[in-house]
């Protein structure tokens, strides 16, 4: 189950106002306010319908595994193939801090 604060993160994470929230996950507005705010929480299936709006838009929530929890963006299968594309390109390993 997810936390108020991931909500809050994943609709930045995936550019949605919480009224659009609220069209695609049949929840109400201010229970999503409430909720990201840590004021009031809503039941479990309240809950797993925001999580599966936002994963539909692409968040990806991560448990607690010694770091502690998050959400972060999925990736396309393409950008995943663009990134490890870039990843493997090599070259001189430098300082990347800018003057």
């Amino acid at each position: 189950m997810i936390t108020g604060p991931q909500c809050r993160a994943a609709r930045a994470l995936v550019e949605i106002t919480r009224g659009k929230l609220t069209i695609r996950s049949g929840v109400d507005e201010a229970v999503i306010r409430d909720f990201e705010h840590k004021l009031d929480e809503p039941d479990d299936r309240t809950i797993a319908a925001l999580q599966a709006a936002l994963e539909e838009l692409g968040a990806v929530f991560i448990d607690e595994n010694g770091g502690g929890i998050g959400v972060r963006r999925k990736f396309t299968e393409s950008e995943a193939k663009r990134i490890a594309r870039l990843e493997g390109e090599g070259g001189i390993v430098a300082n990347d801090r800018v003057p």
